[in-house]
């Protein structure tokens, strides 16, 4: 086994830790302020709206993490990590569709925006390794001018 793989598998696992940690901290911190409830997800529909936008900028830094770290090919792995968080929310929307713990929309609306918002943060960390690498490249054509 070459060290790109091994690399590429510390990407993936970095990425997914850091959405998973942010996203379920962030649960955690609004369970212990007391604006979420602990076992339901029956709340007003804007605390709902707001839970999905920090979950979806969550996907976006952990795309973003996963690009950065990648050996090669960093929007292909934004994207693998997108659809496995594609893939988690529709198993979390079937294993809880008759339990009633939330509104059905709430899973299905995760699964919707994981893969756009991962290949976000894995095209914006593409971009700015370019602007990096243009950046570098004019520096180095200063110098060499100078010279």
């Amino acid at each position: 086994m070459s060290g790109k793989i091994f690399k590429s598998i510390g990407a993936f696992a970095a990425g997914i830790i850091v959405t998973f940690g942010l996203s379920y901290g962030t649960d955690y911190v609004l369970r212990v302020v007391g604006v979420l409830p602990e076992k339901t997800f029956y709340v007003a529909w804007f605390l709902i709206v707001a839970v999905i936008l920090y979950r979806t900028i969550y996907n976006s830094i952990g795309g973003y993490v996963v690009a950065t770290l990648a050996p090669g090919h960093p929007v292909g792995h934004a994207v693998a990590i997108g659809v496995l968080g594609t893939i988690g929310s529709i198993g979390g929307a079937v294993a809880t569709w008759n339990v009633h713990v939330g509104p059905h929309w709430y899973p299905l609306t995760l699964a919707v925006l994981s893969l756009p918002a991962t290949w976000y943060g894995g095209n914006l960390s593409r971009r700015r390794s370019v602007k990096r690498q243009a950046d570098a490249l004019r520096l180095l054509t200063r110098f060499d001018s100078a010279a």
